[in-house]
């Protein structure tokens, strides 16, 4: 009887999972999924501790009051342009637990089936606890964002996989000589660090929703490793879910999958682009005049906006411009930001209406019959070159055509370049206009000269 009440906590656990993912596919909803993810998450634990039949809980609740800590801390002081970073190292732990489950489930009289598993959710944990690690320190640019390459990278890539198959077929055959498993562990971590060192700070969207793909295939590895069903399933949910994601993010940066898969992207060469034209800049008494005649006015939201953390400011012009007649709407590009679903989450945080953030394929369309189309912060993700420099390291790569708006005004501290180190020929078109300095400072001018 109790076995069959744990079982049928399993299956609710999993119902909750479901649900609550289907959730997580709308803005408007996401938080409500959270919640019954997180439900789900304690019903299962609680039901595994049972299942287990562990009688003695001091440290699990130990555990729990420190991670639950930890975690609220970090919640509730991280900063939202630390967010993707923050994304990162909640993959690389994912992946740290399930290695210490597949660790801890081996044993001597383990079967051939167990030992794999084990290996497997050893091996993938690891990969992605180390490579989230990089991936947050490119994220940071503690590490420096750009692609780390040396000579012979490959071979060494391959004799790493050739020292875990060969430790992995030893472990096999002798479970008992943990001499191999500390091999695998080993070249598991050293292998997550090659794996994204060749990377690009610009691909880490990429990089994140793979990694978090990995920290859930890890995770149904060691379900299989100590034959839980709920961990199973959980995993495969966040494996399957992290694959599509990862999917959405190539099409969106013009990379295949299988670039990503063998760390074949973001090598950081970059082609100087040919650009003809002059900046043109222009003041914020002057950007009021041509926003107040506006009568349709797109917002295309990018990393910027998380650094000068104006998108309350933004919220509020949006409301002031909508108040003067005008249609706002905001063009969301998939890889905007540091990690996918960047900018939505800063506009959310904002209460930035559901049905204003428009998905790249919504927004192009009507950029034709834009009057003003404002870029804060963004760069790549608004390129031309992307469309018209064949030589471009972004040519191909789908892009929201703001150029093609009767006006554009691009709000920037500097004439930097982006994320990807590329020029921006945008910067010198004729119906661009620069508005330098600080987004917030500068949003909040428009705030005023409305008010």
């Amino acid at each position: 009887m109790n076995g069959l009440i744990i079982q049928l906590a399993y299956v609710a656990s999993a119902a909750l999972f479901i649900m609550g993912l289907k959730l997580l596919g709308s803005a408007a909803t996401a938080r409500k999924g959270n919640t019954l993810s997180a439900v789900g998450m304690l019903v299962a634990i609680v039901a595994a501790l049972i299942d287990q039949g562990i009688v003695s809980y001091q440290w699990i609740i130990i555990g729990v009051l420190v991670g639950g800590l930890i975690g609220a801390v970090a919640a509730r002081l991280v900063q939202m342009t630390s967010m993707p970073e923050m994304v990162a190292l909640f993959n690389g732990f994912g992946g740290l637990a399930s290695l210490l489950v597949g660790w801890a489930a081996l044993s001597g009289d383990a079967s051939t089936f167990t030992v794999i598993t084990i290996v497997l959710s050893v091996l993938i944990g690891g990969v992605t606890f180390t490579g989230s690690l990089i991936a947050y320190g490119k994220l940071s640019e503690t590490l420096g964002s750009g692609a780390i390459m040396f000579r012979g990278q490959q071979v060494v890539n391959s004799l790493i996989v050739l020292g875990i198959i060969g430790a992995a077929v030893m472990l096999s055959m002798d479970p008992t000589n943990t001499t191999w498993l500390y091999a695998v562990i080993g070249l598991s971590l050293l292998f997550g660090i090659m794996a994204v060192i060749p990377i690009g700070g610009a691909d880490m969207p990429v990089v994140i929703s793979l990694l978090n793909s990995y920290s859930g295939l890890a995770a149904c590895a060691a379900g299989f490793a100590i034959n839980n069903n709920i961990l199973i399933v959980a995993g495969s949910l966040v494996g399957a879910s992290g694959i599509i994601l990862t999917q959405i993010m190539c099409k969106s940066m013009n990379r295949s999958l299988g670039n990503v898969l063998f760390s074949g992207f973001g090598s950081g060469v970059t082609e100087a682009t040919v650009v003809e034209g002059e900046i043109k800049p222009i003041s914020v008494e002057d950007a009021y005049y041509v926003l107040e005649a506006a009568t349709n006015v797109a917002i295309i939201p990018g990393y910027g906006m998380a650094v000068a953390q104006a998108q309350h400011v933004v919220k509020e012009l949006c409301e002031l411009l909508e108040q003067n007649g005008a249609e706002v709407n905001f063009g969301i590009h998939p890889v905007a930001g540091r990690m996918p679903g960047h900018m939505n989450v800063l506009l959310a945080e904002a209460d930035v209406p559901y049905d204003q953030l428009l998905e790249m394929d919504e927004i192009n369309p009507r950029m034709e019959t834009v009057d003003v189309a404002i870029v804060i912060g963004a760069n790549d993700v608004v390129n031309p070159a992307a469309r018209e420099v064949e030589s471009s390291p972004i040519y191909g790569m789908p892009v929201i055509n703001v150029d093609t708006a009767k006006t554009v005004f691009v709000l920037k501290r500097s004439m930097a370049s982006g994320f990807a180190g590329i020029e921006n020929p945008l910067f010198y078109k004729e119906n661009t206009r620069m508005l330098f300095g600080d987004a917030k400072e500068s949003i909040g001018g428009l705030i005023r000269e409305f008010s």
